[in-house]
This record gives C-alpha cells, structure tokens and sequence, in this order.
C-alpha cells in the first residue's frame, strides 16, 4: 500500500521525499515496479477495459448500477462495488446539470379531462397506455421544442416531433408518428398535461377517431405525469446538457440518433429488469 501511495503521488511530489515519508526505500520501490501485476490487479485491467467501451457506447450516462448490469450481459462477472471503485478511481462519472423552461400553457378555454391514469405508470401490455409532453433544448439559434409519446409498458418512445414553435401541431405530428408506428386498439389511454396543445379541439378530434380514452394531469402537477418527466430528465442529463448546440438542426439529428440508436434498443431501465425497452417486448412477445 505504501508503495501504491509512493506511484500515485510521485507526479506531485519528488520520488525521495515520498520514500522518506513513508518510509520505504528506493530500492525496494523499483522492485515493487518489476513486480508482476497481481491476478486481482490484472482482472481490474481487464474490468476498467470493458467500463471505458460501455460508457463509450452509453454515452457515457451509465452510473455504477446500469454499467453493473451492462457488463453481466457481455459476459464480465463482476459486482457493483468493483465497478463503483474503478469507476471512481478512473474518473469515470455521470455530470448531472439543468436550465428550466416552462412548456405548459394551462390558460386556456378547452375542456380538461379527468386523471384516468392517477400516477400508476405500470401496464400489461403494449398499446395499453400511452403518455405525451413537451420540453426544449437551448441552441444559439434559439429554442427547439420536442414532443414525444411513451408506450408506458416499455417505456418506448414510439412518437416524437421537433419545432422551433410550440404550436399544436408539434404534438400533433408526434401524435400521427405514433399512431401509424403503432395502430392502437380502441381504448388505449392516453394521458398529458393540460396544456393547451393537448385539450385543442384538433389533438381532441384525432384521438376521439381513434378510440382513445383522455386522461390529462392535476393543474400544475409533474408527478402526474412522472414517466415522460423521467424520460425528459434521462435524455437532457445524458446528452442534451453535455453539448453547446449550434443549430437546431444539429440538435435534431443528436435526438433522433439518442432515441433510435441508444434509448430504444440499448439503454437499461431499473424498472424493466435492467432491459432496453426493445429488448423487454421482444421477450415479453
């Protein structure tokens, strides 16, 4: 351990002074240096290796338990403080940052619906319940607004549209994506905030021909709409809020890789069993 120490800090302090001060000799230093790794510091070689891959392909979003999990499925047998530590000790971390901006627009003379999902986020199956909000990302260009639908079974993003106006027809285009990647059954419940692209006669009108049932939340309250919040949360916090974007074009097309190239098909979810929402269909198809 002290020699451990002596190597770690030798970049801060003179080589003697830190043998000195732990009491250690130079000579014994350089045959600790000669020493072969040992079997525990080689398998932490190969465990690091395959963390830096996985926070590679994650986007580097992955904290201690989905990187745990990641590394099962590829066939790397380790457990969660092994990975916390080498994470920890390599710098590998998750930044975490945030701007608000308010999207829902309760002023408004449209008829509201009642909760009929009352914050119970879980679903049987696919087509059972569905979810929808809206949120932004800041470009030098100005504010670009995302619309996007959870199937609430998978937590799959099967619909979503990018503006740089929040007008109803932002929703109404994540809406129709939805719809014609899914063709829901007659009674799926659909559920939103209040706002006003949602209770507009035009988004009404859409889901009243097809069979929808309309559940928006309380006045004001995120929690009645946790799932989409949550998604939101995920993809700002592991992309959106690492970058400087030019354009919102350049925005646009970082979205679309996100949720077709990572979100869908890779990324775990603690409340799937720590499987991409592709992957917990397929099996429970």
């Amino acid at each position: 351990m002290r020699f451990r120490f002596v190597e770690e800090q030798r970049g801060a302090f003179p080589i003697d002074r830190l043998c000195l001060v732990m009491n250690v000799s130079p000579r014994g230093l350089r045959a600790f240096r000669s020493r072969p790794a040992s079997r525990r510091q080689r398998m932490d070689m190969v465990v690091l290796a395959h963390i830096k891959e996985q926070s590679r392909l994650s986007l580097g979003s992955y904290g201690r338990p989905r990187m745990t999990e990641e590394l099962k499925e590829v066939g790397v047998d380790v457990g969660h403080r092994r990975v916390g530590r080498l994470m920890r000790e390599n710098g590998i971390t998750v930044e975490r940052t945030r701007k608000f901006k308010a999207t829902t627009d309760s002023d408004h003379t449209f008829n509201i619906a009642p909760n009929l999902l009352d914050r119970d986020f879980s679903a049987a199956g696919s087509n059972q319940k569905w979810a929808g909000d809206i949120s932004y990302i800041w470009t030098r260009e100005g504010w670009l607004y995302l619309a996007v639908i959870l199937d609430l079974h998978s937590r799959r993003v099967i619909g979503w549209a990018v503006s740089n106006r929040m007008k109803r027809d932002l929703a109404i285009r994540a809406l129709k994506m939805a719809i014609a990647f899914r063709s829901p059954p007659k009674g799926c419940i659909f559920h939103s905030d209040r706002g006003s692209q949602y209770c507009s006669h035009d988004y009404q009108k859409i889901l009243r021909q097809h069979g929808f049932r309309v559940s928006m939340s309380g006045k004001g309250n995120c929690y009645d709409n946790a799932a989409v919040e949550t998604f939101f949360k995920t993809i700002k916090a592991e992309m959106i809020w690492r970058r400087s974007w030019a354009t919102r074009r350049q925005a646009e097309m970082a979205i679309f890789e996100y949720i077709n190239g990572f979100y869908n098909p890779r990324r775990r979810h603690s409340a799937l069993g720590w499987k991409s929402p592709v992957a917990f269909e397929r099996k429970v198809a």
